[in-house]
């Protein structure tokens, strides 16, 4: 369910945004990226973390 949530939301970002986005969804993970200045974003929905990033 977790990578089923994570590939819609790349997806969606690389169609509307243009690509290469990231994206990271899970209860306990750690990570470290680099990323295009202002295109990262971390957020809770419930219990899930969702980590996106544009990097490329």
């Amino acid at each position: 369910m977790e990578k089923d949530i994570a590939e819609y939301i790349k997806k969606e970002f690389d169609k509307n945004h243009g690509p290469t986005w990231h994206c990271i969804v899970g209860r306990n993970f750690g990570s470290y990226v680099t990323h295009e200045t202002n295109y990262f974003v971390y957020f809770y929905i419930d219990s899930k973390a969702v980590l996106l990033f544009k990097s490329g």
